[in-house]
Parts: structure tokens; C-alpha cells; sequence
């Protein structure tokens, strides 16, 4: 099915937006681009070093010109970074191509899936409770992402969660 259009997975950290979007790719034969994979693979610095040595403003614009660019293509499913979305400049470039869904988790699922992913830098974390940091980040975004579908992901197998993207579109 390659050019049909986009499917944009959005939604807070460790909600399953990589995994997920891997699946549903594969099922719908589309190519599948993680844009923070993207940043670091183009960038070749991961994003906790862009963010301490370029700051945040930088990252975001680097994020800006990733949404254009893949607002130009048809047949992808874009797994994006945690806050990518919230940009209106991203959401309103990239909701012209596709659908978007929001991957949603309970703050302790978040915490237990990013703690089971030790290889993987959480800036935004850093500090002595992460849960509550977690809580704290939710509430800020929850209007940006509630703009989107939602997609519980908490208790939820991959494939069951596949299955209502793809019963949605």
C-alpha cells in the first residue's frame, strides 16, 4: 500500500510509538521513520548532546525541518519525538499528509517501560523522581496531544494496539 497516506504516531515517551509504528508499518507495508533516530543518525550526535551542547531551541528547529521534509512524502509511518506534535508549525505540516494517533500510557507504565530501556537518554528526565516529572510533563501537554486520536497503549499487546490504529483508518 506505499503511497497511501502518512500514519503519525505521537504522544509522550515510552508509550510505544516506535514499536508500535515498527508493527503497523510492516503490516501495511509502509516504511516506517522515527524522527529522533533520524536527527541522530543525520546529526551523528544523540539528542541529550544536542540538547546540552546546542540547547533545546536548536533541537526543536531541527525537528521543524525533519516534519517539512517528511511532509513531502506519501507511504510512511512517522513515529515522532515526544513533543514534536505540540510545534503547531509540525502538527499543521505534517496533518496535511495523514492521520495522526496519540499513544497514551499511565505515568507508572511510562516509568516502567523507559526503566526496562537503560540504553536510551531521557534529558527531560534527569533528576531525583522521575515519576513525578513524568506526571508534571503529561499535564502540560495533555491539551497539545489531546487534540489527536487516542490510543491507549497501557495493557495492550503491540499487536492488539496495531489492529485499532489500522481499524481507524
Amino acid at each position: 500500500m506505499p503511497g497511501e497516506e502518512n500514519i503519525i504516531l505521537t504522544g509522550f515517551m515510552g508509550t510505544g510509538k516506535t514499536t508500535i509504528g515498527r508493527r503497523l508499518a510492516e503490516s501495511l507495508e509502509y516504511d516506517f521513520i522515527d524522527t529522533d533516530t533520524l536527527i541522530v543518525s543525520r546529526y551523528k550526535r544523540s539528542i541529550a548532546e544536542i540538547f546540552k551542547d546546542q540547547g533545546e531551541a536548536v533541537f526543536r528547529e531541527i525537528e521543524a525541518q525533519i516534519a517539512l521534509e517528511l511532509s513531502r512524502q506519501k507511504g510512511l509511518v512517522i513515529s515522532t519525538g515526544g513533543r514534536m506534535m505540540l510545534d503547531p508549525r509540525n502538527a499543521s505540516v505534517l496533518e496535511k499528509t495523514g492521520k495522526v494517533f496519540c499513544l497514551i500510557a499511565s505515568p507508572e507504565e511510562i516509568l516502567k517501560r523507559i526503566s526496562a530501556d537503560p540504553g536510551a537518554e531521557r534529558p527531560l528526565l534527569q533528576g531525583e523522581n522521575p515519576l513525578q516529572r513524568i506526571i508534571q510533563l503529561l499535564e502540560e501537554r495533555q491539551s497539545g496531544y489531546s487534540r489527536f486520536t487516542q490510543i491507549i497503549t497501557s495493557n495492550k499487546s503491540p499487536e492488539e494496539i496495531v489492529s485499532e490504529i489500522k481499524g481507524l483508518l
